[in-house]
């Protein structure tokens, strides 16, 4: 079984809604294809999960393990008696292997938002021009004939001034991945432009993540599991610090 490393970046998990923690705990425990469990994977096997799921929050150090394990191969983590990595480490790895630009100085939600704004921007490069204007209308950004440079420009500027830009981001980036990867979106209420925003970005965030995953597979199939992961913890961050339980 995974054993969990105290890690000051996944405490928050402990109050992430049960409903996000569940995209998290289906990721890592089961392929999305066929819906079987993954060889790999520790977590469904354990006490706490048998006893407590689908309650998550009850067994969130157990979740927090499985995330750090699948950030270090399966030798590594024989030698480590079951640990795993740091979740920054994950974080980091998960970003040089997407070539997002980052600083290994920079906060831990820091280096998040950049690889969230990583995916954005290839999936905005994707996007025709009428697509580019209703993403920019539902994210709320006033441009005349919008660019993804612009549009980037204008979400980088927005996140600078207010967290709810972040979560914004976050949550029309994350809702797309979980759909594409897990056949359904997040739930984040009733918000009809952000709702807009999503169904702008479904196609081209999927082309995004087919060619992403061409590219990973020849590195190992434990960055399909990893990437995501740090998504959509990214996601439950931006959520835990705009909207606290």
């Amino acid at each position: 079984m995974a054993i969990y490393r105290t890690d000051p970046d996944l405490f928050f998990l402990a109050q992430c809604h049960n409903d996000d923690l569940e995209f998290l705990v289906s990721l890592i425990t089961h392929d999305p294809k066929d819906g079987s469990l993954r060889w790999s994977e520790t977590l469904s096997g354990s006490e706490d999960y048998k006893r407590f799921y689908p309650n998550h929050q009850e067994y969130w150090q157990g979740i927090a393990a499985e995330v750090q394990t699948f950030g270090a191969n399966s030798f590594v983590n024989i030698l480590r008696r079951g640990k795993g990595v740091m979740y920054r480490e994950l974080l980091c790895d998960a970003c040089d292997k997407m070539k997002v630009n980052y600083s290994k100085k920079a906060s831990t939600e820091n280096i998040e938002l950049n690889m969230l704004m990583k995916v954005l921007e290839k999936s905005l490069s994707d996007m025709s021009s009428e697509q580019l204007k209703e993403f920019a209308t539902g994210m709320e950004i006033e441009l005349t004939n919008p660019t993804p440079e612009l549009i980037l420009m204008a979400i980088q500027t927005a996140i600078r001034a207010s967290g709810f830009a972040a979560y914004k981001m976050a949550v029309v980036v994350v809702s797309t991945v979980a759909k594409a990867l897990l056949g359904r979106g997040l739930q984040f209420g009733t918000y009809v432009l952000l709702t807009r925003s999503i169904s702008a970005l479904a196609g081209p965030v999927g082309w995004a993540l087919s060619s992403l995953w061409l590219a990973t597979d020849l590195a190992g199939p434990a960055y399909r599991i990893t990437i995501p992961a740090c998504l959509l913890i990214a996601y439950m961050r931006q959520k835990a610090l705009y909207l606290p339980v």
